[in-house]
Formats: C-alpha cells, sequence, structure tokens
C-alpha cells in the first residue's frame, strides 16, 4: 500500500507540474480544482491571493555620489597632513634644497632666499616673476612656483606674503599708488598657490609694504631693483628659538641720574 501511495503521490506531482508549465490558464484551474476536489476542500474556501505587506519602516537607498566637503575640509592636501612644523633645522634645509633646484633651472638671479628671526624668507624679484607695473604672474616663473610649493607642502608653517615696490610712484589706470601695487603682487601670488598648488588659505596672509621697507636704496637702479619684489615668510612657529641663531645683543647702560 505505501509503494502504491508512493506512486499516486509521484504521478500527481509530475501532472501538476505538467499543468504549470502550460499557458492555459482555464487547465491549471481545472487542476486546482481537482485537487481542492480530492482533499475536501469547498468552493467557497478558496484559496486567497499572497500580498506584499508594505514596509512603513524601509528606508531609501543612499546615493553613492560623493557628497561636497565642508569648506574646512577641501583640500586637505593643501595643509600638511603630518601636521609638521619647519624650525630652524627645516629652514636650513629647505633653504639648500631650493638653492640646487634654482641652480638647476639657472633661476638663482631671480630668487633670494634668508633664515632670519621670523623664518624663511624666500624672496622673489620683480624681473623674474612680473613685468613693469603688472601684478600677473609670468608663465614663465610658473615651474620655479612649483618647485617651491612642493617644498613647503609637508609643513603646517602659516606664509606671509610680503609685496613690495621701490619709490618711483605709480600713476596708472589700474594702480593708484605703489601701495595698490604691492598688495596686487602679494595677492597674486598668494592666489597662484592655493589655485595651482593647492595651498590651504588658511595657512596664507598678505601684506602690501609700498615703498616703505626698503631693503636696499632707492638712489640706483640697482638698489630699486632689489626693493621691487614678493616676499614668501615662511614663518616660524616659535621665533624665539630661531633668534638664537643670532648673537644677542648686549643691553644698553642706563644713564646715571644725579642726586
Amino acid at each position: 500500500m505505501s509503494y502504491a501511495d508512493f506512486i499516486t503521490l509521484l504521478f500527481a506531482v509530475f501532472v501538476t507540474l505538467y499543468a504549470m508549465s502550460q499557458t492555459d490558464k482555464k487547465k491549471v484551474e481545472e487542476v486546482a480544482a481537482s485537487y481542492r476536489s480530492a482533499f475536501g476542500i469547498t468552493a467557497g474556501m478558496t484559496a486567497g491571493k499572497p500580498q506584499v505587506l508594505p514596509n512603513t519602516n524601509a528606508l531609501p537607498i543612499p546615493s553613492m555620489k560623493e557628497q561636497p566637503k565642508a569648506p574646512g575640509e577641501a583640500k586637505s592636501k593643501g595643509k600638511g597632513s603630518a601636521g609638521i612644523m619647519a624650525g630652524a633645522k627645516e629652514f636650513k634645509a629647505m633653504l639648500i634644497t631650493l638653492e640646487k633646484h634654482l641652480v638647476a633651472s639657472k633661476a638663482q638671479d631671480k630668487v633670494t632666499l634668508d633664515i632670519s628671526t621670523r623664518g624663511l624668507v624666500i624672496s622673489l624679484k620683480e624681473a623674474g616673476f612680473f613685468d613693469s607695473g603688472s601684478a600677473v604672474v609670468k608663465p614663465a616663473a610658473f615651474d620655479i612656483l612649483t618647485d617651491i610649493g612642493e617644498m613647503l607642502q609637508p609643513y603646517d608653517n602659516e606664509i606671509s606674503f610680503e609685496g613690495h615696490t621701490d619709490n618711483m610712484p605709480i600713476h596708472s589706470a589700474t594702480f593708484q599708488s605703489n601701495w595698490e601695487l604691492s598688495t596686487a603682487r602679494a595677492t597674486g601670488l598668494a592666489r597662484h598657490f592655493m589655485d595651482r598648488l593647492g595651498m590651504h588659505p588658511d595657512k596664507i596672509s598678505i601684506t602690501g609694504y609700498g615703498e616703505y621697507r626698503p631693503i636696499a636704496e632707492n638712489i640706483t637702479e640697482a638698489g630699486r631693483r632689489q626693493n621691487r619684489r614678493v616676499d614668501l615668510v615662511v614663518l616660524a612657529a616659535a621665533p624665539e628659538k630661531i633668534e638664537e641663531l643670532h648673537p644677542a645683543q648686549p643691553p644698553s647702560p642706563l644713564p646715571k641720574v644725579p642726586f
């Protein structure tokens, strides 16, 4: 009897599979009705269609599109990623490295390097970076600026862009005085370092001194040529440590007060 039941059920399975494989819905309904009748299911007890319950807790799939970064997070690479602050030792190493780059590119007459109590001073002369009376950076100077930017990239020191001119008056449609010219040149170089070299804006300050901080006499053309410059000052985090490189000045004696 068990074998006969097994054969019967197996036959029923094949019949069901055959019926399901046919596209004739009428035959499928007839097979389903015969099963209901065989198992004693009345016509009023028809099985309902399965329904999909709505999931009110479903959340939308997040977009894979890169979200815009906050202003403080943008170009994080431009600000020294390791948080390294250059000191006297690093300033000397940077000076030597930059001198080698300048000699290799035959641009040593366009840049002057010095280490002061404020930090590393990279003085960019007008002739190598600007036309006379202009604040537009020459494209020929881009390679030198790239070398400087790559050298400064690992460090978090603040950088001061300071424009200077000679004492020759300027009156043009663009610049009314040397104040405007010196400030515009410092701003142009700072903008170049930010836009093209990825330097972070919070490391940068801009100053225009005009003709009032000369490093040479303005009575000769050679002296005026030295004064027309933009200084990039890599500021030391602790100026007092840099100051130890220079001999201290003895205090002046106090005047005697008669009694």
